[in-house]
């Protein structure tokens, strides 16, 4: 299958958990809905029609994440800024990743968004962007990098991946969980057009910790360059 691999980077993000409210809680990394609403700023797609955007892209893409380094978090005050109101909120403790750097590879499931996928990988190529991209939120603007095109291969059975897996991915007979620290986390897939997170559209997950990788048995894909990933 068809795709493109490029960086995303910022100082802060942010990508809220729903069961959290009072002092919300983030992810560890990029969601799949976060990045199709990164993918809306960078067309320029307006707030009522992203809500058709969502559920088609959803559908469509899929997406896999490589997290650069440790995933940092840190609990700070920031005050919220709405682009469509003037006023400002109150400071507002929340939970923040500090310093995040992900590569993310994109592909498509038959050629309903080929043109969208066409116009976003252009545009991150041109480095331009309609509104400024954001890693979560207005306060957490996000540096793309176009990393390149990328052919997709699928397959089945022990792969290496120093991005997430699955969690129904089976371990690998070589691989020793003692040799460094696994990372879970439970991630939204699918935004319905009523901005609704389907609950039973969350995958469980796991990574590896930095500048390591992990053996598990399950399906995947291969990059042309040999890389594996987990792509959902």
């Amino acid at each position: 299958m068809q795709g493109l691999r490029f960086r995303i980077r910022g100082r802060w993000a942010h990508f809220r958990r729903p069961e959290t409210n009072n002092t919300p809680l983030t992810h560890d990394f990029i969601t799949k809905t976060a990045m199709i609403g990164l993918i809306g700023a960078v067309l320029g797609v307006e707030r009522p029609d992203m809500c058709v955007l969502f559920p088609t892209l959803c559908t469509d893409l899929l997406y896999g994440v490589h997290v650069a380094g440790a995933v940092k978090k840190q609990s700070w005050a920031f005050t919220l800024r709405n682009p469509h109101r003037q006023s400002e909120q109150s400071p507002r403790h929340m939970e923040f990743l500090r310093d995040p750097d992900y590569t993310v590879a994109l592909c498509l499931h038959g050629d309903r968004s080929r043109d969208t996928l066409r116009r976003f990988s252009e545009a991150v190529r041109a480095s331009e962007s309609c509104y400024t991209p954001v890693l979560g939120l207005h306060n957490c603007p996000a540096e793309i990098e176009w990393l390149g095109e990328e052919e997709f291969t699928p397959g089945s059975g022990p792969y290496t991946s120093s991005g997430f897996v699955l969690r129904t991915h089976r371990p690998s007979e070589e691989f020793n969980f003692r040799d460094f620290r696994l990372g879970f986390d439970r991630i939204p897939t699918y935004q319905d057009s009523d901005w609704w997170n389907l609950p039973d559209m969350y995958r469980e997950v796991m990574y590896p910790s930095a500048g390591s990788a992990i053996t598990v048995i399950g399906d995947h894909y291969r990059s042309r360059g040999g890389e594996t990933w987990c792509l959902i």
